[in-house]
């Protein structure tokens, strides 16, 4: 039983950059769900698929990479919010990642969305992770 699903999630996908894999297998759950979705939206992986197979189900992603230099789209994921101290920012105060070139991961009552999405709709929730 895992603690921490979504620093699981980000150890996985941390790893497989740092191994240079083309595709990272991870057990899926709603949350990790929609953090796949948003990674994908704004370009940090290539693409993801949902399978089925098991009653759970796992997510494949593809991982993004430059074809010349071989650098990952991903430079780097922190996880902020964890269950031994969760974080919430409201409206007001939502992070800035690299003054506004990465992206914080938000869960708020929209849903999960980045740190801009969040601005523009005025709503606050818990920093789930910053990427960049």
């Amino acid at each position: 039983m895992l603690t921490d699903p979504i620093a699981d999630y980000l150890t996985r996908v941390r790893n497989a950059i740092t191994a240079n894999h083309r595709i990272v297998e991870i057990p899926a759950s709603n949350i990790k769900k929609e953090i796949t979705r948003v990674l994908f939206e704004k370009g940090y992986i290539q693409n993801y698929k949902f399978e089925t197979e098991t009653p759970q189900g796992s997510i494949k992603i593809a991982l993004k990479y430059n074809s010349e230099t071989k650098e990952s789209a991903i430079l780097s994921l922190q996880r902020v919010s964890r269950p031994g101290l969760r974080k919430y920012v409201d409206k007001d105060n939502l992070p800035r990642v690299i003054n506004g070139l990465g992206i914080a991961i938000i869960s708020t009552s929209k849903g999960v969305i980045t740190d801009k999405e969040a601005r523009t709709l005025g709503v606050g929730g818990e920093v789930l992770c910053y990427v960049y």
